[in-house]
């Protein structure tokens, strides 16, 4: 038996050496791009419209991760294949830090049942940093009482009136495809750029365009914070202070609404909570809280169509996973075979 074996080896013995061989370049493989996607990129598949006209469903991006510094945990070092714990999260010091405007990729905070590094992946715009006053009035985003540098990618519905029909074949190729005709063929609503309200309107046929917004005062119950105490929607929202690592708020029945989910969830602490007032943060008696984390204010570029900050809060660091730098390849789902890859696309950096 032994000979036998022995002389298998002897046969095979190539054979085996280039197995062996194989075998160690696919594990050598396997942790290069382990390395890399942990601690410089990871690709990203855009699923939705919420960042259009800077991305399109379809675009595969770049995320960078050493820009901010990218987020580890030790158990995940040590065993890349099974699920982290949250607490032994930490995170490695950057090139920089995030900036208002920058497109930033991140964990989906509201969903609390999975670890922060399982929940979906979001990308939204940085809209405003720690410390910062947001407000949004008539659909322009102010902070710190300036109105907020705008991209010109920045997407609003428009309503327009027209006295003939449109050609939609003549604004899909201008990169306005979402919206339609409503009530009848002379009124429609578009998503598009200001660039784009503007060359419409020189359109003969075009009546009146103009930015569907709500007004201020008018209260939406689907966006943050939820509460009768602030009179907030879409196109009129704030003033409001976004939390920063360090500073101190004074806890009341109009703060509560703001800070609640920063104290119970992000930040692990038990709040007892008696007429609309709270009585004890971990059974101490509390007027006031401090946090422990920066947080961010972040808005989708299609600013209508855009589940954002607007509708689930404050965005906590440790949420982040990274800033979007370039779409490498980028495709179609609904064109014909050859006629879905988006070449002018690729290669394109994320501004």
């Amino acid at each position: 038996m032994k000979d036998t074996i022995l002389n298998f080896l002897q046969k095979h013995s190539n054979t085996l050496k280039n197995l062996t061989d194989w075998v160690k370049a696919i594990l050598f493989a396997l942790i290069i791009v382990f390395f890399i996607k942990t601690f410089f990129y990871e690709s990203y598949t855009i699923p939705s419209t919420s960042m259009e006209n800077t991305l399109l469903r379809g675009d595969n991006i770049l995320v960078s991760k050493f820009n901010y510094g990218p987020r580890l945990s030790l158990m995940k070092i040590i065993f890349p294949f099974l699920d982290s714990d949250e607490s032994l999260f930490f995170r490695l010091p950057g090139i920089s830090s995030v900036h208002r405007n920058d497109v930033i990729v991140f964990n989906y905070p509201i969903n609390e049942k999975k670890n922060i590094e399982q929940r979906t992946p979001f990308i939204k715009r940085c809209v405003a940093l720690p410390g910062d006053t947001l407000k949004i009035k008539n659909s322009h985003v102010i902070v710190n009482g300036d109105i907020l540098e705008e991209s010109e990618n920045i997407e609003f519905n428009y309503f327009i009136r027209t006295n003939k029909p449109f050609n939609t074949d003549s604004l899909s190729d201008l990169g306005i495809t979402e919206g339609g005709p409503v009530m009848d063929m002379a009124h429609y609503n578009f998503a598009m750029t200001r660039k784009m309200a503007k060359f419409i309107k020189k359109k003969s046929n075009v009546e009146e365009i103009k930015i569907i917004s709500e007004d201020s005062g008018l209260y939406s119950s689907n966006l943050f914070p939820s509460s009768m105490y602030y009179m907030w929607n879409m196109d009129n929202y704030g003033p409001v202070v976004i939390p920063k690592k360090g500073t101190t708020v004074k806890l009341n029945k109009l703060t509560l609404p703001l800070y609640y989910r920063i104290i119970s969830v992000y930040e692990g602490n038990i709040i007892n909570v008696k007429n609309d007032s709270i009585c004890t943060i971990n059974g101490i008696p509390s007027k006031t809280y401090t946090f422990k984390m920066n947080y961010y204010f972040v808005m989708g570029d299609n600013r209508h169509n855009s589940r954002d900050s607007r509708f689930w809060g404050f965005l906590p660091e440790d949420h982040i996973i990274g800033k979007a730098v370039m779409i490498w390849f980028s495709t179609d789902r609904f064109k014909p075979t050859f006629n879905k890859f988006r070449s002018d696309r690729w290669f394109k950096m994320i501004r």
